[in-house]
Order: C-alpha cells, then structure tokens, then sequence
C-alpha cells in the first residue's frame, strides 16, 4: 500500500543512490492506522497499524494478508495466504517449486516454533554428482541442469503451517483462492516483475513451458503486458480441492518428476511422495535484555546471528553512534569469525551433529571478542580457519506478520537463483529451483563467487542444503518486539543484524532501521562490503584502520515490523520497488 523512502537529512546520499526520489513526503497530522506517519522534521517513519500487519516484497501479497487478518485469520492464516500470493505476484523468488522456513509465534501459549520446509535431495543424488571428468566441479550442472533442482517444499511447508497453526477460521482452500485467482486473471507487468524478467529472459528461452508464460515474440513481457500464469492457476486449484497431496502425488507430481528427468535430473514421483517438512528446535539467544528466536539448522541464520550479537554485546556502539567508523568497525570484526565458523560446524542436523549450544554462548563470544583489534583490521590468514559455505543468492523473499492478538510469523522462503532454473514444469506453471547448488559440490573447491564449500554440507540422498535465511523474532520482557529477516543470500544474516542493531542499539525506528545503510564481511573474500550512502571520511578512516573497502550495489529486503507503545509499525525496504507494509 505505501513505499517508504528515507528522506531525511541521514538517508538523502541513500536515496538518491537507489533513484529514488523524496517528492512523496508530505506534511501529516494524525494518520489513519495503515499510513506513514510523518513528523515535521521530515524524519522517515514507518507505517502505523492498530490491529494486524503485513510486510512483503510485494503489495499485491500484502494486502491479501491483511485482507485475511481483517476477517478474523490469525497470522499464520494470513502468512500462508500471503506466501501462496508471492507464487504468482513476485515469480523470481516467491514460489511452490522451492522451499523455506518459517517461524511461528502462539501469544496464547507464548511458544515459538520453527519451521524447515527447505528442499532436500533426491534419493538418487550422490556426493559427486556435480563433478566434471577431472574431479572438478560444474557450475552448469550444479546450477542449470535438472540435477539442480531439489525436491520443493513450499506446498507442504505452508499447508502443515494452516493445519497445525492456523485459526480455523479458514480453510485452506480460502486461502489459496487469492492466488489462484491472480493467476487465472493476470497481473500487469510493473515494478519488481519489469525489472526482473528481461535478466532472466535468456533461462526462460530454453524451456518451451516456461516462454510460453514469460515471453512474447521471444521477448520478456514488457511494462504494462499481462502475466496470465493459466497452468499455475490449474495447479492452486487442484491443491485448493484435493490439499497438498494434489502437488506431491499424482498427476502435478508426475509433470513435476518428469520435466525434471528431461532436463537431466534424478528427481522421481517418490521423491515428491516422501517430501516431509520438520519441525525443529528454535535458535535462542538475548541481546541487551531482548530474547532472541530464530531459525535452526539446517539454516546457518540463527547460530551465526545470535553469535555475532553476543560479540558486540561487549561493546558501546550507542556510544560510537549509528554508523560510525567505530561502530562499523567493530561489526565487521565480530562478522568475520562467525563466517569462519560456518562450514567448519553448519550442514543438516539430520546429518551432521551442529554444536548449536556452544556457538551461540556467552563464553565463546568472550574468547572471539578478545581477539578482536579495536585498532586495525584483521586480517582473514588471523582468524580461526575453516571456511565460508556456497553462495546462496539473493534472489529469495521474506515477508513478516502479526495480528491483534501478538500471533506472529517471519517467513523466508526461495527458488535461490532469480526465477531458480528458470524452468517450468511443463503442464504445471510450477518454477522450479535449483537449489541443489547450495550443496558442496566439492570440499575446499571455490564456487563462482569465491566461496569455499565445506564437507558437512556435502551432497546426500535426502539432505537439506545449508542456508543463510535468518527469519527471526526479538522479545522484550516475555512479550513480541519484532518480526524481521531477509533475502540477500550470504547477507541475509548481516541484514537481520543491522536491523536489529539500528532499534536497540542506535534507537531507530523499524523504518529507519530498515533503510540505513549496510555494511557486510563474510571473512572470505577479506573485504568489506559497503552500501552507498556512508560518509566519504568514514569510509576513509576504515580504510586507515585496515579494512579493504569494497563500495557495491545494495542488498536485501528486510521488511519487517517493531511493536511499540504507539501500535504495530512496519516498513517495507526501499531497496526493492513494489515491496510494502500494509496494515489496519
């Protein structure tokens, strides 16, 4: 419903980096629940809601959410809706042919439950199944073949989601019927669809299923065509009618398994018969009197976020100030061992034993931080080996909800490459991911990206690859504070940092804290990364201090949601055009 821009004096250098433009601010009085609130200083804040809240990548997705809060669905009731919409409004990353996690929040209860539906690995799927004849890996098989595709997890993730979670109010069919509706009817192609769809244009040229919806006349769809996605909207209606057993079994499955194999892939029907979503232990923690829930393996997001936080816990950034060269400083040295730590201890816990408890205590944050030079940078030969897992791109999706009774959900979810294969499973409207690329093709072997796989992430019949998505929850005396995560790829667990460091250590509103500026260092490359809009003598005294300066394109759509005495306020990120946060 409402993009919000920074237009105040901090943000001005941010603004104009992203093209954006800062004509949208108005003078306001009072605001209705659901519109930005605006104070005479031009300060940029978020959106205000007495009632219930959704923030996502899409305000189409959005306002069907909220549409489901208005009559009487709990969150999970407005996140699932809200997650089936994304299939069809935002392709390139909401879907049913990939996979994610969310979590879960029961005011009534005061439990938290995580939710793995993250794709796993066919039953034909062997360690070196990504090599070339020399032992080495292929990219092209690990990314554009049919044997990058995983066995999807969405449909099943959000249905056991409703089942177990949901109000009762409604029934799954319901709650489909948005999407399948927008499919059937067509979207206009704007904002995030005519940005994403000429990039992925070439991917959707080598599979006939996949131009038929995507091209015309061989060409991406343009500003202002329809998306009729018609086969998609078939494949809703089937699971709206039969539930989710319509796409992992039958005729939907078949299409599924047999595309893939076309493509060169392993996957059979079996495969999508045996896919079951887990439920899994929440990643705990507590930073500065907050409680911190987040996501377990075989997501790194939580260990790694909640690590970092106790290292800075040791630190006055308040004092440094919001974007200081101190405080920069000092979140780029307390990043840097926890990337170390990644594939050396993260892979499915199903597989490997992840020391999930030691990672994220208070004392071994105590021996990281007294390593940590205050002075310089450190080098990446000075911290602890062990080395950075695959790439996972940025090309994923988080949207986060609360209703009026403090039920929450922080849902991130992926096909990983933008559009995933870009290929269609003929006769279903179903992208399919490749997201077998998030496995090890090889220990010690650099990806495309600089990145060095780990042998606990290794490829295993039934395995769920390593993530970075980090969907999370803050608390603040027993009671829901905030609802945030990410795409962003080996980012996302700097993103959900900032964003939590910006409201309790820089006191930013959610909006504010969504759209400052952000830094990241994964170890390796030794480099920090820098979004445009720090000052030029910040970036200078890093420089002095040691740090390689790198400064790039932005990252991440953190649209999350902050209770405060005021109400619900939310924001959706300006790094991305046609995200919003909607409320009531």
């Amino acid at each position: 419903m409402t993009k919000f821009f920074p237009y105040g004096t901090g943000f001005a250098a941010f603004v104009l980096s992203l093209g954006l433009t800062t004509s949208a601010y108005s003078q306001a009085s009072v605001p209705a629940p659901g519109q930005p609130i605006l104070s005479a200083q031009a300060r940029l804040l978020p959106v205000l809601a007495t009632k219930g809240m959704v923030s996502s990548q899409e305000r189409r997705a959005s306002e069907i959410g909220v549409e489901i809060l208005k009559r009487g669905g709990n969150a999970v009731d407005a996140g699932v809706a809200t997650g089936f919409a994304l299939a069809v409004t935002l392709p390139r990353a909401g879907n049913l042919g990939g996979g994610g996690f969310m979590l879960v929040h029961l005011a009534k209860t005061g439990e938290t439950i995580a939710l793995d539906y993250r794709e796993t690995a066919p039953a034909a799927a062997t360690r070196d199944m990504f090599l070339d004849a020399k032992g080495e890996p292929d990219p092209k098989k690990s990314r554009d073949s049919g044997l990058s595709i995983g066995v999807p997890g969405t449909v099943r993730g959000l249905a056991l989601a409703h089942e177990k979670y949901g109000s009762g109010k409604f029934t799954l069919a319901q709650l489909i019927e948005p999407a399948a509706r927008l499919a059937r009817e067509g979207i206009p192609v704007d904002e995030d669809l005519a940005d994403s769809l000429p990039a992925a244009a070439a991917k959707f040229a080598r599979f006939p299923a996949s131009a038929a919806i995507f091209l015309k006349d061989g060409k991406a769809l343009a500003r202002g065509e329809k998306l009729v996605q018609a086969d998609l909207a078939v494949t809703l209606d089937a699971i709206r009618q039969q539930g989710p057993d319509a796409f992992y079994s039958g005729r939907i499955a078949g299409q599924i398994a047999a595309s893939v194999r076309e493509a060169g892939g392993v996957m059979t029907e079996a495969d999508l018969a045996a896919y079951k979503p887990v439920l899994r232990p929440v990643v705990r923690g507590s930073y500065r009197g907050y409680e911190i829930a987040s996501m377990p393996p075989p997501s790194s997001g939580g260990v790694h976020l909640v690590q970092i936080l106790n290292i800075l816990e040791g630190y006055d950034l308040k004092a440094m100030g919001a974007g200081s060269a101190a405080a920069l400083h000092i979140m780029a040295e307390a990043m840097k061992p926890a990337y170390a730590d990644r594939a050396t201890f993260l892979g499915d816990p199903d597989r490997v034993k992840v020391p999930v408890k030691g990672l994220t205590s208070k004392k071994y944050a105590e021996t990281q931080r007294a390593a940590l030079d205050s002075a310089r940078a450190r080098k990446a030969e000075e911290i602890k080996a062990g080395d950075p897992l695959p790439y996972e791109s940025d090309q994923t999706t988080h949207f986060s909800v609360v209703d009026a009774e403090g039920n929450a959900v922080a849902n991130t979810y992926t096909l990983n490459f933008s559009y995933g294969m870009g290929m269609v499973a003929a006769g279903t409207g179903v992208l399919m991911n490749n997201e077998m690329d998030d496995f090890s093709a090889k220990a010690g072997a650099q990806n495309a990206y600089g990145l060095v796989g780990g042998d606990t992430n290794s490829v295993h019949p039934g395995a769920r690859p390593l993530s970075s998505m980090t969907p999370t929850f803050l608390f603040k005396d027993g009671k829901l504070a905030m609802v945030t995560g990410s795409p962003g790829g080996s980012r996302i667990i700097t993103t959900v940092l900032q964003v939590i460091v910006n409201t309790v250590d820089f006191g930013m509103n959610i909006a504010e804290a969504v759209a400052a500026p952000r830094i990241h260092h994964q170890w390796r490359p030794d480099s920090m990364a820098m979004e445009q809009g720090f000052s030029p003598d910040t970036i200078k005294l890093l420089t002095e201090k040691g740090h390689k300066v790198q400064i790039g394109t932005t990252s991440g759509s953190a649209n999350s949601i902050l209770i405060t005495k005021e109400g619900i306020t939310g924001a959706s990120d300006p790094r991305q055009r046609g995200t919003a946060a909607v409320g009531y």
